[in-house]
């Protein structure tokens, strides 16, 4: 684990500052796993610490929700030899657009990062109405805390990261002042996250 800290960090994916999460909480860390993905070999050693520890479950597919989870999702499926397909938003809807899933497909979803774990109850949603079982899911960097787990149970992770997070209300970064609220992420946020904009 600590060597998947140490690539983030050498791939400049693990920011400090004050961020907003897509989960709408508050950080003074951030990692910006698409820096991480522009180097092939390092995105490719990372995920190899996640397949070692699903290498003996029965998986037949990997799924990964667009835009964090592609990259992740079709490394893992090529260590591990399975098929790897994403989700994606149509009309701010998560979808199985261009692929399908059999009924009765063990399927694990992988992530970047899960900090509450809310985005990927949409790609679960999406995979148990196509009739597939959602086994869990993985991700590079789990950000959950023990008094706010992820709904959807953590099956493997490349790094553990005990970081603080707030709400905007509870933040004291921003109660500071110092440092201005930075937006890196993806996903649209709600509507409580806007307001703290």
């Amino acid at each position: 684990m600590n060597n998947t800290i140490e690539i983030l960090k050498e791939c400049e994916a693990f920011l400090e500052g004050h961020f907003l999460l897509s989960s709408g909480r508050h950080s003074s860390a951030y990692c910006q796993m698409a820096f991480l993905q522009q180097y092939p070999d390092q995105c490719a050693k990372v995920m190899a610490n996640v397949a070692e520890k699903l290498k003996d479950m029965d998986i037949d597919v990997i799924v990964g929700p667009a835009m964090g989870g592609i990259v992740y999702a079709y490394e893992l499926g090529r260590q591990l030899g399975k098929r790897a397909i994403f989700t994606e938003r149509v009309d701010n809807v998560m979808t199985l657009k261009r692929f399908a899933i059999k009924p009765g497909e063990k399927c694990i979803i992988a992530e970047d990062v899960v900090t509450t774990g809310i985005s990927s109850l949409e790609t679960k949603r999406v995979i148990e109405e196509a009739g597939g079982e959602c086994l869990g899911i993985v991700c590079v960097v789990d950000r959950t805390k023990a008094d706010a787990p992820s709904p959807i149970p953590i099956l493997a992770s490349a790094a553990k990261l005990d970081l603080p997070n707030y709400l905007p209300e509870e933040c004291p970064i921003c109660k500071e002042g110092k440092l201005p609220l930075v937006h890196l992420g993806s996903r649209k946020m709600k509507e409580q996250a806007k307001q703290t904009l």
